[in-house]
């Protein structure tokens, strides 16, 4: 089945039974994989820049248009203006997560589940509906992070950005292997030779993007605790 990277990542975070989140940085973590997608198809070209370590986004013109709707509409925003990589992966994880949610139910992965807290206000949950595909990225996320297995460049992308907020651990059976070895893993793929320069800073201004997210949100309940 074909899939998008950030469907995939998805997948990982949503709880099977529950259908609920078990992240609270989905969008730059989303906004990300879009990118890296893009930059894997040759669409997009992500560069380094010496200015405060950032990186810049652009349309390289090539690779056509994306058949995917979703990635469609993320390269139409890159080509919207200069923006930086770590802005573009805020902008394209803000809208993200529904059209993701509802093309994982069109896939049959998923399904769209509403019910009422209270007997009074709507939830909707997403638990899975076939968790056959979501099996076999886990397993390839295990070949790669416990069983040291060459990763291809999705799975690189997956575990890089699963690592930024400290997941990458979680989504594999450890077993015998320490968490801190599959952290160490997961953070080494991010930095690896396994794609373009251009892959791998978009996957790099995914992870500054999420730890920003993070700092911020700490810093906001510090700042509340004490007033």
């Amino acid at each position: 089945m074909e899939t998008l990277i950030a469907e995939d990542l998805l997948l990982l975070l949503l709880d099977d039974e529950k259908g609920t989140l078990s992240s609270s940085y989905e969008r730059p973590l989303l906004g990300g994989a879009l990118l890296v997608e893009l930059s894997l198809g040759g669409q997009v070209e992500v560069e380094h820049t010496r200015i405060l370590k950032t990186a810049r986004a652009r349309v390289t013109g090539q690779g056509g248009t994306p058949g995917d709707p979703l990635l469609a509409d993320a390269l139409a925003v890159v080509a919207e203006k200069p923006r930086s990589a770590q802005q573009l992966v805020d902008r394209l994880g803000k809208s993200a997560r529904q059209p993701l949610l509802d093309q994982l139910v069109d896939r049959g992965l998923v399904e769209r589940r509403t019910t009422k807290v209270l007997g009074l206000f709507p939830r909707t949950t997403w638990p899975a509906a076939d968790a056959r595909h979501e099996a076999e990225v886990r397993q390839r996320l295990q070949a790669a992070l416990v069983e040291g297995r060459e990763a291809d460049p999705r799975t690189a992308t997956l575990a890089a950005l699963l690592a930024a907020v400290d997941r990458a651990h979680t989504v594999v059976d450890r077993g015998a292997v320490p968490a801190r070895t599959i952290k160490k893993r997961a953070k080494e793929l991010g930095e690896g030779q396994w794609a373009s320069e251009a892959a791998r800073a978009s996957v790099q201004a995914s992870q500054a993007a999420v730890m920003a997210a993070v700092t911020a949100s700490t810093a906001g309940a510090v700042v509340s605790s004490g007033s």
